[in-house]
C-alpha cells in the first residue's frame, strides 16, 4: 500500500512550489487512523511538514467561526457552505473526500444482539440495560444523531434513563461499554474499526442509518496555499480513498 501511495503521489501534478512548507491542518476524529497512514507518505516525498489538529466536526468548525488559522480543514458539506459564506473556506476549493456512516458496536467477544432490521434494532435497544453514545453537547455527528434517532423511532423515553453519554472522546465511550457500563455503543464506522477492544456488530439498518459527507477545502486564513491544495489533492487521490475505504469510509 505504501508503495502504490508513494507512486500516486509522484504522479500528482502540483501548481508551484510545495517543498518544505509547514501545512497546519483541521480534521475530524474519524479520519485519525486513515490519514495516519497516508499523511508521513506525503510528507516523505514532498518534504513538507503536516501538523494536524484532530477534533470533532462541530468543534473545528466553531474554531473556524472564531477565526483560528489553518491550511485545510475537512468538514461536513454542509459546514462547508456555512464557513464559505463566511468566508473562512474558499469556495473555489471544495474537494469530495468520503461518506462516513454510523455504527453499533460490542465489547470482544460479546454476544451479538440483532440490528439487522429497523424493527429488530429497535426491540434490541429497548431489552438491553444501557446503550452509550457520545454527548451530543461535544458535536460528533454520531452523538448527534443518535439522540434524534431515539425520538424518531418513538422510544426516547424508554432510552433515556438508560443511556449513558460519553464526553469528548471515542476513547471515553470505548471505556463506557469495555467496562460493562453498557452493552452496546454507537460510533462512526472507521473510530469503532481502529479499536481493538470492541468488535463492529454492525451499520445501522438501512432505513435509519445516517451518513455524514465529508468534504475538504482551503482554509481562506492559508499561508501556504500551494502545498496545502498539494495535500488536498493526494488525500483525495485513488490509492489515498483506498486507504480510507479500509477503515469504513464510503465513496461519495
Amino acid at each position: 500500500m505504501q508503495m502504490r501511495l508513494g507512486r500516486r503521489l509522484k504522479e500528482t501534478r502540483f501548481d508551484g512550489p510545495v517543498l518544505a512548507a509547514e501545512i497546519k491542518c483541521l480534521f475530524p476524529l474519524a479520519f485519525r487512523s486513515s490519514l495516519s497512514e497516508v499523511v508521513p507518505l506525503f510528507e516523505k516525498y514532498t518534504g513538507n511538514t503536516v501538523i494536524i489538529d484532530y477534533a470533532t466536526i462541530g468543534a473545528l468548525t466553531a474554531r473556524l467561526k472564531k477565526g483560528e488559522g489553518a491550511d485545510v480543514a475537512i468538514v461536513s458539506d454542509e459546514q462547508f457552505d456555512e464557513l464559505q459564506q463566511q468566508g473562512k473556506l474558499v469556495a473555489a476549493t471544495r474537494t469530495d473526500v468520503v461518506k462516513l456512516g454510523v455504527g453499533a458496536f460490542v465489547h470482544t467477544n460479546a454476544p451479538k444482539p440483532d440490528i439487522s432490521s429497523v424493527e429488530a434494532f429497535t426491540r434490541t435497544l429497548l431489552a438491553v440495560k444501557a446503550i452509550a453514545y457520545i454527548d451530543p453537547a461535544a458535536g460528533a455527528p454520531s452523538g448527534i444523531y443518535m439522540a434524534k434517532l431515539m425520538g424518531r423511532l418513538g422510544i426516547a423515553g424508554q432510552m433515556m434513563p438508560k443511556t449513558r453519554l460519553a464526553t469528548g472522546s471515542g476513547k471515553a465511550l470505548f471505556d463506557i461499554v469495555v467496562n460493562g457500563d453498557a452493552e452496546i455503543g454507537f460510533i462512526q464506522v472507521t473510530e469503532l474499526l481502529a479499536e481493538p477492544r470492541v468488535e463492529l456488530l454492525g451499520p445501522l439498518p438501512a432505513g435509519i442509518q445516517d451518513y455524514t459527507n465529508y468534504v475538504a477545502g482551503l482554509a481562506a486564513s492559508s499561508k501556504q496555499p500551494n502545498a496545502a491544495e498539494a495535500l488536498i489533492a493526494f488525500i483525495t487521490s485513488p490509492s489515498a480513498l483506498a486507504v480510507m475505504r479500509v477503515r469504513g469510509f464510503e465513496p461519495l
